[in-house]
């Protein structure tokens, strides 16, 4: 029964271990993304959904405005 306590004992101790490892890098950024804010700008900020006539909504809209009439 005691090598039941012990193993508790060292069990426990063993993660608070690691939990404190780990909350130690996270405050020194260990786990900060550098990677992602760089490549950020060369993703759309949103989706732009497609017409009827196949072209972006959006596209569609401004394209009607520059034509000249006909």
């Amino acid at each position: 029964m005691s090598v039941i306590y012990i193993l508790l004992a060292i069990s426990i101790s063993v993660a608070v271990i690691f939990f404190a490892a780990f909350v130690l890098s996270v405050r020194k950024g260990q786990y900060d993304d550098t990677y992602t804010p760089s490549v950020r700008m060369l993703f759309e900020d949103e989706l732009v959904k497609e017409g009827r006539d196949g072209a972006p909504k959006d596209q569609s809209k401004t394209d009607q405005k520059n034509r000249p009439n006909q």
